[in-house]
């Protein structure tokens, strides 16, 4: 009698892509001798979509006087190249909204695209003549912008962490890491943001991943000087700043104190700061320095100001918009050093590099629940870590993942209304949930009505197999159609309610977070645990 094969580590992971349809498009390439073909494959596809995204509306469009984030970065543009140095965090037009409140290494990003823009046509950038200015070239450029942004940092780097993680982790084929790079790629949620509502958070989000993938190579001295340009490119990235510290310590004192080490890592940071900010302490001295770190780093973000999906907006709304400011800072910084405080342990006692996605997940979405230091698209800082538990090689984890995906991209959904990006929101919403699979469940629907219909398997499970998170995610996608239709088919009475559509999005997820979170650090106790007693 033949014995069966006992199913192997790699096999189960090759099976929660099957039956997908992005398994079915690149699984052909599998024979290739090697996966480049497959990976400009997909990654032409991610251009295709984010220059379909980008046809759209962006934030600001036809607004005044204020605009938005894309007259923002315009104008950011204008200043550091019609003004010299010195003046490039001085000058705001007598409205606060269009100083450049971004760290040094954003102005220089700007300077960079601002020279090439005017190179093209100077009028775009016209310092005091160009404020709104809607021409629709110019609108291609600025697009064109955060394409080649996103090209130079960020998918470059998923590529490189999925073949680190699929050679010495998962031990997946080739073939299957790049499914799995394209399942991130594809993902709405950065797409939409970036080149529709118009930011450059794939580049400060490459500039972290590549900071991460040095960690994965032990590369230390790279790691420490990527993640601290990533700094000195937006102050928001710090939401990873205290995995990043607590697992390079560990490294410099565990098992024993490694003095050479913690100096290379030290001066590594340091020497990386004075590059970035010598330009302005030369020109300006040290006056101008403390007030670009002022500027830069605020402080002072009123965390009520708009309905953010956080626990202080829940809160907010809870008592009638009557909650004590007084304290509110002290009590934020609390309840954040409370929340991260599991991930920083796990990762300083165990400086597994399977940990290290799980505990940047934890702790940045616990900045991003309890933190004073938000906007409106700072949930794509937790969401990019939790992109890379794709790696992962169980089926209830890809179904808890996919559900996070889906609550990010409903707590975005006010501002994608706002912006006018609804039909942006809904294709790539329902593209990507195609793609990976988790639309499957219909095809069981169809045979039922037409037997026999279709035979393939079905890809990962939409659910997992615990009754109490499939009840849990089922609620959440029921409330959600709820919440949107009375909102999309203007159902009254609810539409009369004053802010009802924020408030059910703020309230709906801010719970799904907080429970996701909870999840997070229950699996980073097991992964923890499982080290601890393999040890």
């Amino acid at each position: 009698m033949e014995l069966k094969k006992k199913p192997t580590k790699k096999d189960n992971f090759v099976f929660l892509f099957k039956g997908s349809p992005l398994n079915d498009f690149l699984y052909p390439f599998k024979k290739a001798a090697n996966q480049w073909v497959a990976r400009y494959i997909i990654v032409t596809f991610a251009i295709i979509i984010r220059c379909a995204v980008g046809l759209g509306s962006y934030s600001g469009e036809n607004q005044p006087p204020n605009f938005g984030d894309f007259e923002y970065n315009r104008h950011y543009m204008e200043i550091v190249t019609s003004l010299p140095l010195y003046q490039w965090y001085l000058q705001d037009l007598g409205n606060s909204n269009f100083m450049l409140k971004f760290p040094p290494l954003y102005a220089y990003h700007s300077f960079i695209w601002g020279i090439i823009g005017k190179l093209i046509n100077k009028s775009w950038f016209e310092l005091n003549n160009s404020i709104g200015c809607q021409d629709i070239d110019l609108k291609s450029f600025m697009r064109i912008t955060v394409l080649f942004s996103e090209l130079i940092a960020y998918i470059p780097s998923v590529i490189i962490y999925t073949r680190w993680m699929g050679r010495h982790y998962n031990k997946a084929p080739s073939i299957d890491q790049t499914i799995i790079a394209a399942t991130i790629l594809f993902l709405p949620d950065l797409a939409i943001i970036d080149h529709g509502h118009f930011q450059y958070n794939s580049f400060l989000l490459g500039i972290a991943l590549i900071a991460l993938n040095n960690l994965l190579y032990d590369n230390l001295a790279l790691a420490s000087i990527f993640f601290t340009l990533s700094i000195c490119f937006n102050p928001m990235i710090l939401y990873y700043s205290p995995i990043f510290f607590f697992y390079l310590l560990s490294l410099c004192f565990v098992p024993k104190f490694n003095l050479i080490r913690l100096i290379y890592i030290g001066v590594s940071v340091l020497l990386t700061f004075i590059v970035i900010f010598l330009p302005f302490i030369y020109s300006g001295g040290i006056q101008l320095l403390s007030h670009i770190l002022y500027t830069t780093f605020p402080l002072n973000f009123n965390i009520l100001h708009q309905s953010y999906p956080n626990f202080w907006s829940m809160t907010n709304h809870l008592l009638n918009n009557n909650i004590d400011l007084s304290n509110l800072k002290n009590l934020s910084i609390i309840l954040t050093i409370l929340a991260i405080s599991p991930s920083c342990y796990a990762i300083f006692t165990n400086t597994s590099k399977r940990l290290l996605p799980w505990c940047l997940a934890s702790c940045s979405l616990s900045f991003f629940l309890f933190s004073f230091l938000i906007d409106e698209t700072s949930v794509l800082l937790p969401w990019m870590p939790v992109t890379l538990l794709l790696n992962e090689v169980d089926a209830d984890v890809i179904s808890m993942i996919c559900w996070f995906f889906n609550t990010c991209l409903f707590s975005l959904m006010p501002l994608l209304k706002k912006d006018g990006l609804l039909l942006q929101y809904f294709v790539l919403g329902v593209l990507s949930n195609w793609l990976m699979g988790n639309l499957s469940w219909v095809r069981k629907f169809v045979n039922i009505i037409i037997p026999f219909i279709s035979q393939r398997p079905n890809a990962t499970p939409v659910l997992p197999h615990s009754y109490s998170w499939t009840a849990t995610i089922i609620s959440f996608y029921v409330t959600a159609t709820i919440i949107l239709s009375c909102d999309l088919l203007q159902i009254q009475p609810l539409v009369e309610i004053e802010n009802f559509w924020e408030i059910s999005n703020t309230f709906l997820s801010t719970i799904s977070f907080g429970i996701f979170y909870v999840w997070l650090n229950f699996k980073i106790y097991t992964i923890h645990s499982l080290k601890a007693k393999s040890d």
